[in-house]
């Protein structure tokens, strides 16, 4: 053997014995560590007041801060707060942040308490919970204050006040994105661009409360801002958000075509983001379509042709389908088999209008025949109410779609049509020409003289056609020369265009 080996072989000897020792020695206080970790795991369902004291026991075997202690305060805490020891919970998560510093590293921390701080929130479902909910937040924020951490804090900050938005606390929310804003503008006071992805969760979050506000002012400034920052790769979802609210907006102010734009860009990113947002939006866009009177189907595009089927969209789906069709009967029979339809506020807000559309067009469809009937017969086939039926006619008189007088008190309706008082015109017009044509011919030297009997209909007697010839026809006549209920046929032909009477029906 030679030196170099002799002394390789003592250095080795020393360094190896060295280093077995304390690696034998951190190997066997790691297993120890572990083993009470998973020991309290598989105590946390029978016996959840054993394993908090086991988890609790994991950070004092450790000699520094490090993983284990990390993670046995995390369950700790979680067993505690579902215990309702909130104010244990409250101590233990304060010492819980103190490993954020240095004993974990930031993504495994960020990560972590993003994920506690989701589990309290869901179980705050009574007001000392929530108390206790407030005192994580402000822990938390004042930790990442303290660390200089400004990601984390945002982040942490934008969750509270998402938070405050579920909950309606607008107060709170105003004041939390006032200071959000503040901390993503540089000194100048303009947006900070390295900022813009929080600065569009900002909008989006604001955009939600004018939304549920009603202050369509405020809503649609901030949503033209936020369709202006490019500095950001904003997640799907967030944008889903913004389109959302700009297409509910543009319904308020009845703008359909920017609406439907909207809601399309919207079903679209909350389809990518995976986000079940995706399937009410989606009846959204179906019913602006019906609003805009559209015959295009929303359903033939590429991207809302997979959900055409969807049993959560298919009572959507047929209602566009029957007011394409214009069949009130079908639209009204799907709209009181799926009162879930309603559910949805926005759309029980908007569809009155759509309902209000489908009527018109069957009483107009329904009435075209005559220029006579009642308000019970339009509420029998309509199958809506009297009222309604005289709302809805008095809206097309209004409008200028119906020239007809009603009569409440007795519930008839009488159409004046424009072609038949024309026609009546000229054939007056024409039955004075003949006049003074018989009197010129006929009384004008050795001409015949008039006969009393022949004139009748030109002198005393009044007119060769009386007043009201075409305009009031017998009850029940049908247009074009069909047959009458007793069997005979009208003398007008299918080319005369009078209008007829039903009454009484």
């Amino acid at each position: 053997m030679s030196d170099d080996d002799d002394f390789m072989q003592d250095s080795g000897d020393e360094e190896y014995d060295f280093e077995y020792e304390d690696a034998d020695d951190d190997e066997s206080g790691d297993v120890g560590i572990e083993n009470k970790y998973y020991n309290a795991k598989q105590m946390k369902i029978d016996n959840p007041e054993e394993a908090i004291e086991e988890f609790l026991g994991v950070p004092d075997l450790e000699q520094d801060k490090g993983d284990w202690g990390f993670k046995g305060l995390k369950q700790a805490i979680k067993l505690e707060f579902k215990l309702g020891r909130y104010s244990d919970a409250v101590e233990h998560y304060r010492e819980l942040l103190t490993y954020v510093k240095s004993a974990v590293t930031r993504n495994y921390s960020e990560k972590s308490i993003n994920n506690m701080l989701d589990y309290i929130e869901k179980g705050s479902d009574d007001d000392t919970a929530y108390q206790c909910m407030e005192e994580f937040y402000s822990l938390t924020l004042r930790s990442f204050q303290n660390t200089n951490n400004e990601r984390l804090w945002l982040k942490t900050n934008i969750k509270l006040a998402r938070l405050w938005l579920e909950r309606k606390e607008y107060g709170q929310l105003s004041k939390k994105v006032r200071e959000l804003h503040r901390a993503c503008q540089r000194e100048d006071g303009t947006d900070d661009p390295s900022k813009g992805t929080y600065l569009l969760e900002l909008y989006a979050l604001e955009i939600q409360m004018y939304a549920e506000t009603k202050n369509n002012k405020r809503l649609k400034a901030l949503y033209q801002r936020a369709l202006r920052v490019r500095s950001a790769v904003p997640h799907p979802k967030i944008m889903g958000i913004i389109r959302e609210c700009g297409g509910k907006m543009h319904m308020s102010e009845e703008n359909w075509e920017e609406a439907q734009s909207d809601f399309f860009e919207s079903f679209r990113n909350y389809d990518e983001a995976g986000s079940i947002q995706r399937i009410q939006v989606l009846k959204y866009l179906v019913l602006t379509t019906m609003l805009m009177k559209s015959d295009i189907n929303p359903f033939y595009s590429q991207e809302t042709k997979p959900y055409k089927n969807d049993p959560r969209i298919s009572a959507m789906t047929d209602l566009v389908d029957a007011f394409q069709r214009d069949d009130i009967h079908a639209y009204e029979a799907i709209l009181s088999k799926n009162p879930d339809v309603l559910a949805d506020p926005f759309i029980a807000e908007n569809i009155d209008e759509v309902s209000r559309n489908m009527r018109t067009k069957a009483v107009l469809k329904l009435i075209a025949p005559y220029t006579r009937f009642t308000l019970k017969f339009i509420s029998k086939h309509i199958r809506v109410s009297v009222p309604e039926v005289q709302d809805i006619l008095s809206f097309l008189i209004l409008d200028k779609k119906l020239n007809a007088k009603i009569d409440q008190e007795n519930g008839i309706v009488e159409v004046e049509s424009a072609s038949d008082v024309d026609r009546l015109r000229a054939l007056q017009e024409w039955n004075a020409s003949l006049r003074s044509l018989w009197q010129a011919t006929l009384n004008d030297g050795d001409g015949f003289r008039e006969d009393a009997a022949q004139l009748h209909g030109m002198r005393g007697g009044g007119p060769m056609f009386q007043p009201g010839f075409g305009d009031e026809p017998p009850v029940g006549l049908r247009a074009g020369g069909r047959r009458l209920r007793g069997g005979h046929r009208s003398k007008g032909g299918g080319g005369s265009g009078t209008k007829l009477s039903l009454g009484g029906v």
